[in-house]
């Protein structure tokens, strides 16, 4: 793991934050700058920082991502009215963190996304 990994601090406790669920293979908090109501990020306990990178326990992995993802949604009242899932991959396709991570976004009408952004290469 990188030393300068935010998420892996949030994960060991060296940074605070309010962990809303844990299990064996993953965590979920919320973002600090979300751009929905309800914005949480779901991360692998180990550290990835492309989806091509996580080999061992792949499939309980993106499993129990899901799972998190679709509890929390029900949790925060988001289920039965929808929301969005994503997971960015690289800088080209938004990822700001290199860790990879679940965005659950929903608590009101989502916009559209895909649109490239201004930013140049």
């Amino acid at each position: 793991m990188p030393e300068d990994c935010v998420f892996c601090m949030i994960r060991d406790g060296e940074i605070p934050s309010d962990i809303l669920h844990r299990d064996q293979y993953c965590f979920v908090i919320r973002d600090i700058n979300p751009v929905a109501p309800t914005h949480l990020l779901v991360i692998p306990l180990e550290h990835f920082e492309y989806l091509a990178e996580l080999e061992s326990d792949f499939d309980q992995t993106v499993a129990a991502m899901l799972s998190a993802a679709r509890d929390m949604a029900s949790a925060e009242g988001v289920s039965g009215s929808g929301y969005r899932l994503m997971l960015n991959q690289g800088r080209d396709g938004g990822q700001e963190v290199p860790h990879i991570h679940l965005h659950v976004m929903g608590g009101r009408r989502l916009g559209g996304f895909g649109v490239p952004s201004e930013r140049s290469s």
